[in-house]
């Protein structure tokens, strides 16, 4: 099974669009040896020092088989679907209790709740689909008799139905994060920061003298204080702090500075940041480099990098990518990708994409880079723990 399918993910967000986990899910399968499967593919060492919860896809017949598995238990949510329970599985459920899972009851309405008293007590989680509605009836009554489980909207599909989950106060499964459009910046013009930062990059691009970048560096406060806690950032892999950009320069060279530059850039809305969708596009960064690794070259990697950052700029700030690439000198090569998925870094995107899609086409698009599922799978996973060190 892990030599054949395909992992997806759906983030799991808070009212202020922060990520609290992920749903992880075969793009294709569902049935008991998928289940298993998935267990063993998220039970290393990485999804353990995640902050978030991790939702995993269930069933009654191969609970008990995930006791022997190595995993923090307080990390993963089991997922069972509400239609396929029957009071004889009750206790199967109660021992992943005891052992410390958590256990979420998918699909249910507001008359299931209110006649399975004695589940709702076994659960630590509610995912409730359907319109907001029933979300309203569901989230009310389960507050009032059942306030240790938390309610969570199945799915949302754009921004809209992201809104009305906030509103209730219930976290959403926003699976549709990356393809949905933002009206945030309806004057379509760069903040005085985003601007900054793109002179910032051209003067890297074109090797200027470090002098000159730390003297317009210096010019806010702000974007110094935020690019030194990313350079120190444990993501990097930095052994020593850095303190200066000269001396940042001088330990890793101009290209890494590129990089931290196309996260600040990332980051620059003031009015309409995003965590959620900063971490998704770091996400496809890591997520696009890794899948280049003993493809491509060194600085082919690093191009990955900024195409899979630069992929959902205009969710995060607003405006067309074309404008920002309009101010940069970039290789034809990310352009290509960036405006039209084509080139030789396109295949690698359309990739790092149908990640996100439960209903997509991974195999296709892995089979046109000779790609295994194992190693399409153990890339995303590596993505994903590699995100999780960076705090917004």
């Amino acid at each position: 099974m892990l030599d054949d399918n395909y992992l997806v993910r759906s983030p799991l967000l808070d009212t202020q669009q922060r990520v609290l986990g992920y749903k992880l899910e075969w793009q294709k399968t569902d049935s008991l040896a998928g289940a298993a499967a998935l267990a063993e593919l998220v039970s290393g060492p990485d999804i353990d020092g995640w902050p978030g919860a991790v939702f995993l896809q269930g069933n009654p017949l191969t609970l008990p088989a995930i006791s022997g598995l190595a995993m923090a238990t307080q990390k993963r949510v089991w997922a069972v679907d509400h239609d396929v329970l029957s009071q004889t599985d009750y206790p199967a459920l109660a021992a992943v209790r005891e052992e410390g899972y958590g256990l979420a009851l998918r699909g249910a309405d507001l008359a299931f709740v209110q006649a399975n008293h004695a589940l709702l007590g076994l659960v630590t989680h509610l995912e409730v689909h359907g319109d907001i509605s029933g979300l309203t009836e569901i989230s009310q009554h389960v507050r009032t008799h059942h306030p240790a489980v938390s309610v969570l909207a199945g799915q949302s599909a754009n921004w809209a139905g992201f809104e009305a989950c906030a509103a209730l106060g219930v976290p959403v499964f926003f699976e549709a994060l990356c393809r949905s459009p933002r009206a945030v910046n309806p004057s379509g013009v760069l903040t005085s920061q985003a601007a900054l930062i793109l002179q910032l990059m051209q003067m890297v691009q074109e090797n200027a003298d470090v002098r000159h970048l730390e003297k317009l560096l210096k010019s806010d406060a702000v974007l110094s204080y935020k690019l030194f806690r990313y350079i120190n950032s444990a993501s990097f892999g930095i052994e020593i702090e850095i303190q200066s950009l000269r001396h940042a320069v001088a330990m890793l060279g101009y290209t890494p500075l590129f990089r931290w530059l196309t996260l600040l850039l990332a980051m620059s809305s003031t009015v309409s940041f995003s965590p959620a969708l900063l971490q998704a596009a770091i996400i496809r960064g890591r997520l696009t480099e890794l899948l280049g690794q003993g493809l491509l070259s060194k600085g082919e990697l690093d191009d990955l990098f900024v195409v899979g950052m630069f992929s959902l700029l205009e969710q995060m700030l607003g405006i067309p990518v074309s404008r920002v690439l309009d101010r940069l000198a970039l290789p034809d090569a990310i352009v290509q990708a960036l405006l039209s998925r084509e080139g030789k870094y396109g295949p690698f995107m359309l990739l790092a994409e149908e990640c996100e899609q439960s209903g997509g086409f991974i195999a296709d698009q892995a089979d046109a880079l000779f790609l295994t599922a194992l190693r399409v799978n153990n890339v995303h996973l590596s993505a994903l723990a590699w995100a999780q060190g960076f705090k917004f």
